[in-house]
């Protein structure tokens, strides 16, 4: 008799498992592929040979299943950058991770990846079931594919966000410091870690640090550690982030708020590679790659006394800027769809529609917070919303004061009087393009006033 793992209890009954040891293992996953339609499912094993190939993946890539199981993985996909389906995270599960691959025939496909691992029963890691989703069968808005770059987790149609990225990769190829300048929310950690993946030193450490987020002196111990006994509290020598990135990349983000006192040190490291720990007499030597950012003008702060010039020449070799969101509007609509589809693969709600005065709400605001904000947004409309569309309803409250001071900023300041109650409500309806916030104000009434005589005079929206 075939063995099954019992499922989850909340997820199977215990006739479902009784059920399951009476089917063949082989013909339960093939009919459970077969049922998604387009994705791709494979399985690989430890050393990442591939077990199994759906009939989806056949379709999909090209390769029948006879020519590819068996095989190395490697051998089958050459992949535009590196999470590629060959590579196997150390996370249990991944969901959604943007990929690019290239077809049998070397067409580019862009897809979701999905990743499930798992381990034997002494404990040791057997291997992966993965889950491929081209992009642009998720909701047809997104636009053709041949226009979208997926970058380390940066997905763009805008073309000065693309020229960032051919920037990007050419330099993540040197040694070179690199400052990389943007609002907040804009990606600059990200960019600053595919620099780092894109480079030499892609086996070594990435460590981060904002240096707005600690007092200098904390900030200094932070950076270049300290000794035993340096000051109070200092029971034992700490390696600081230079020390342990050696070999790697530091990523310096909010450089411009770092104290005077401190980018002498900087710039040492900068210039000599090696640095003194807190309360420390001898040099450290270090290789490691600065890569910095700031949403402030550098050059401003260097007139404003609060920034060293010489430090400043150092950090910005090469300059990356990265536009706001609200200068990328061809994005906006792409990155929506995007983290809807993320969240539909995992949530409870699905959406695949977006309401025209919802859509319209999220191309005219402005995302101060950028691509952070939007990301925030789509999750909060998951959270209160219903429905497999989204609505103004679903989005944070700011979204509907936009909506209804820029509908209410069309009305007339003055309105006619009517002698006709049924009349000023129609033509309340009609000026508001059948908003009933700003319809009732225009009329004169309550939103549920306005509400119950719409009702009483049978008047449609």
């Amino acid at each position: 008799m075939k063995h099954y793992d019992h499922l989850p209890m909340n997820q199977s009954s215990d006739y479902f498992n009784h059920w399951l040891t009476r089917l063949d293992p082989a013909q339960v996953i093939n009919a459970l592929t077969d049922l998604l339609g387009n994705g791709a499912v494979l399985a690989v094993d430890v050393n990442g040979t591939i077990l199994f190939w759906s009939k989806g993946a056949e379709k999909l890539f090209g390769w029948s299943a006879s020519e590819v199981l068996d095989k190395p993985c490697i051998e089958i996909f050459n992949s535009a950058d590196e999470s590629n389906p060959c590579h196997l995270s150390n996370q249990a599960v991944i969901n959604a991770q943007p990929v690019n691959l290239r077809k049998k025939d070397g067409g580019l496909i862009n897809c979701y990846r999905s990743l499930h691992t798992f381990v034997d029963a002494k404990g040791q890691f057997a291997g992966a079931l993965e889950f491929l989703q081209p992009q642009n069968t998720l909701n047809p808005l997104i636009g053709k594919q041949e226009d979208i770059t997926s970058f380390h987790g940066i997905l763009t149609q805008d073309p000065i966000m693309q020229e960032s990225i051919k920037l990007i990769r050419n330099v993540s190829e040197t040694e070179a410091t690199v400052l990389i300048r943007g609002e907040s929310g804009t990606g600059k950690e990200l960019v600053a870690h595919a620099l780092h993946l894109e480079s030499l030193r892609r086996d070594q450490h990435f460590l981060a640090i904002n240096c707005a987020a600690l007092s200098p002196n904390l900030l200094e111990s932070e950076l270049f550690g300290h000794v035993k006994g340096a000051f109070t509290g200092a029971i034992n020598h700490h390696a600081g982030l230079f020390q342990r990135a050696n070999g790697g990349t530091l990523f310096l983000d909010e450089v411009a708020e770092l104290p005077l006192e401190l980018q002498s040190k900087l710039l040492r490291v900068l210039q000599e590679q090696s640095f003194i720990p807190v309360g420390g007499h001898d040099a450290i030597k270090v290789d490691v790659r600065i890569i910095a950012a700031t949403h402030r003008s550098l050059r401003e702060e260097v007139k404003a006394g609060r920034f060293r010039e010489d430090l400043m020449y150092r950090l910005r070799v090469v300059p990356v800027f990265l536009p706001p969101l609200r200068d990328r509007r061809l994005d906006v609509n792409l990155l929506l769809w995007h983290r809807i589809n993320k969240h539909n693969l995992h949530s409870r709600r699905h959406i695949d529609s977006i309401a025209p005065d919802a859509m319209r709400c999220l191309l005219d605001y402005q995302w101060p917070g950028n691509v952070r904000e939007l990301i925030n947004v789509i999750e909060y409309a998951f959270a209160v919303g219903r429905g497999n569309e989204l609505c103004v309803e679903d989005l944070p409250p700011e979204f509907r004061e936009t909506l209804l001071s820029s509908t209410a900023s069309l009305l007339p300041a003055k309105r006619p009087k009517h002698p006709n109650e049924a009349e000023l409500i129609q033509e309340a309806l009609d000026i508001s393009g059948g908003h009933l916030e700003a319809a009732a104000q225009y009329a004169g009434m309550s939103r549920a006033t306005f509400w119950r005589k719409r009702k009483k005079y049978k008047i449609e929206a």
